[in-house]
């Protein structure tokens, strides 16, 4: 005797057959090209909550770095209401507290960062010239 395919057999090849020859070709995908990000500086600020110091810190550290460090800083901001397990593990005893993990030393900084040349000299900013007499 010959064996017949089931109608359901055939019906199901068929429909695969189909979905393959109406598919078209994927286009080939660009490449990505992962620029290394050059990072000299990298920051962690640990803050509590939305106070008034943790928000004036957070303002005053990316002012500072958007002005004299261009784009060459990672920060990373830790809420330590969030994640209390951080203070341990980084030593923090006040916050805001800024620390400064690159460039060798490592350096914390305390309080709300306003003042700007206490800053630059615990982060070993050297100052953009000025234009102009000075």
């Amino acid at each position: 005797m010959k064996r017949v395919a089931s109608p359901k057999t055939k019906k199901t090849k068929k429909t695969k057959v189909n979905r393959t020859a109406s598919r078209k070709a994927a286009a080939p995908r660009p490449q990505r090209r992962h620029a290394a990000a050059v990072v000299d500086y990298d920051l962690v600020l640990f803050i509590s909550g939305a106070s008034d110091r943790s928000r004036l810190a957070l303002a005053n550290i990316k002012a500072i770095a958007s002005q004299h460090l261009d784009g060459r800083y990672r920060l990373s901001v830790v809420d330590l209401y969030q994640q209390p397990q951080r203070a341990r593990e980084h030593e923090i005893i006040a916050v805001p507290t800024l620390v400064k993990r690159l460039p060798q030393p490592l350096r914390r900084l305390i309080g709300d960062l306003s003042d700007e040349d206490r800053v630059m000299i615990g982060l070993d900013i050297v100052p953009k010239p000025r234009n102009g007499r000075g």
